[in-house]
């Protein structure tokens, strides 16, 4: 029997991409920092003049899928994060936006083999995205060591 299993101390060698969506900055600054926070404790040079990251900032969680399915494609990367929040708002636009977002993560990952890791907040109030952001832990750190470990395992697999 083989078992499979990520590590996240081969991280070193390793090229992400982010893809950041800019409406709702106050929170997804807080997980970027978060995300670069943990990258750069686990070897990975997250500087945005670095050669191990790379940054794309799209207007909103709603543009995120696409991009992040182009540089999946590309073949640079050995993972690439997702950074958003969606807010319920007083309409339904949360719900078709939340939808499609997360369906358009999960089809980038499956149809290009590229872990694509859904770091998209989808919450109820503004404060619900800031806990999650920083005040009482930063999800940004999670989702770089989710796209560390899947990078690792899909290397093995």
């Amino acid at each position: 029997m083989t078992v499979f299993e990520g590590s996240f101390v081969q991280a070193e060698g390793f090229k992400f991409a982010l893809v950041i969506g800019r409406f709702n900055d106050l929170v997804t600054d807080k997980l970027l920092a978060g995300c670069q926070d943990c990258l750069k404790r686990h070897g990975i040079d997250a500087a945005p003049e670095g050669d191990q990251v790379d940054y794309a900032w799209v207007p909103g969680c709603f543009e995120i899928p696409l991009v992040a399915r182009k540089l999946a494609e590309s073949g640079r990367y050995d993972a690439v994060i997702c950074l958003g929040a969606v807010i319920r708002g007083q309409t339904p636009h949360f719900d078709y936006v939340a939808s499609e977002v997360t369906k358009g993560i999960a089809s980038t990952s499956l149809q290009t083999g590229v872990p694509t890791i859904m770091g998209v907040l989808t919450v109820d109030t503004m404060q619900q995205a800031l806990e999650r952001a920083g005040i009482k832990s930063n999800l940004g750190w999670s989702y770089a060591m989710n796209a560390i470990e899947m990078a690792s395992l899909m290397k093995q697999v």
